[in-house]
């Protein structure tokens, strides 16, 4: 029997294919491109809330190996503390999935006439949409509860953005086609999956995700969806600010996923792992394989992995969920849309 978070979450594979086709058809940015590269506008500035931010920061990365000057900052410490970014010679890139948070409208009040507006959102006629200069419309349709389908039509959108605003770098949305496939094969063993994260996990205390580079955006919003789908204490960080304090939390009850990440850190994230069985911490490495299983996704090109590593936490989720006999995704004090600061 399913319920609307796991539907969701199977649906992804037809959001992700709905939304390339779209993207596809997408007009081009390029006079962006080309005011960024002459310089008239001096600076990018990403911003979003939860997930939206999370997402995010591939494309920063993508930006400063590009030598573009951008900055990433969540938009309720944007409209409250950094407003000297909302300038002329911005161009701000605005990511919300409602097109109507509380923070984003605030925003869109500061933004009148005063930066240059692109808005990647799910929701077409939403005031983000109406207000934005561009739009980058994803198409994960209706969704009923946590951002899964959300999430990761907005990583698609936003690989297609940093190919159109950065075209002298590595282009990354080609690869992008085999990502429905394989979110699709991965989910194919969803039940197996749960059963084998509720044996792992059925001691666990305290759960802790972690990752370098581009699985930053992973750790980051797998932190927020394990705490709203299963009500149960995650943080997601570095793997590297893991070592800095929070190891010393270490026990039989924490358990650390780790995302293995690019081959230039791969080794690092394997000998952290390494380090925290030996400590007596339970952990897992989120990497590739021929097989899939709850931690092994589908073989794919570079930029499709930090695409789909946000799959096996969605698992983890459903499974502690159950653990403690519970609806994964059903919300309790909050709400899908976040309308109060």
């Amino acid at each position: 029997m399913t319920f609307p978070y796991l539907n969701d979450i199977l649906h992804q594979p037809d959001a992700l294919q709905d939304t390339l086709d779209r993207l596809a058809t997408t007009t081009s940015l390029a006079s962006y491109a080309r005011r960024l590269a002459n310089n008239r506008l001096r600076q990018v500035v990403l911003t979003g809330m939860g997930s939206s931010y999370h997402a995010l920061h591939p494309l920063h990365l993508r930006f400063v190996q590009a030598n573009i000057h951008v900055q990433i900052i969540e938009t309720s410490e944007l409209i409250h503390h950094a407003q000297a970014l909302i300038a002329p010679q911005t161009l701000l890139v605005a990511v919300s999935q409602s097109g109507r948070s509380a923070e984003i409208m605030h925003l869109l009040e500061l933004v009148k006439g005063k930066t240059n507006l692109i808005a990647v959102t799910n929701t077409p006629g939403s005031p983000l949409a109406e207000h934005a200069q561009a739009v980058v419309l994803t198409q994960a349709g209706e969704e009923a509860s946590v951002s899964c389908k959300t999430y990761l039509t907005a990583l698609a959108a936003l690989s297609w953005l940093g190919d159109e605003l950065a075209p002298a770098a590595p282009r990354h949305f080609s690869y992008l086609t085999a990502a429905p496939q394989n979110a699709a094969r991965y989910l194919s063993g969803w039940k197996e999956y749960i059963e084998q994260l509720k044996e792992k996990l059925r001691h666990t205390r305290h759960l802790f995700l972690v990752g370098r580079g581009d699985s930053l955006a992973a750790a980051g919003t797998g932190g927020l969806i394990v705490k709203e789908a299963a009500h149960f204490t995650a943080e997601g960080m570095s793997s590297a600010s893991f070592r800095h304090g929070p190891i010393e939390m270490l026990s039989p009850q924490v358990f650390v996923l780790a995302f293995q990440g690019e081959p230039g850190v791969a080794e690092l994230n394997g000998k952290l792992v390494q380090d925290i069985r030996a400590a007596g911490s339970q952990a897992a490495l989120v990497q590739e394989a021929p097989t899939p299983d709850a931690f092994h996704l589908p073989v794919g090109p570079g930029p499709l992995r930090h695409l789909l590593e946000i799959l096996p936490v969605e698992m983890i989720s459903l499974a502690l969920a159950e653990l403690q006999g519970r609806e994964a995704g059903r919300f309790g004090l909050g709400s899908k849309v976040t309308e109060v600061e």
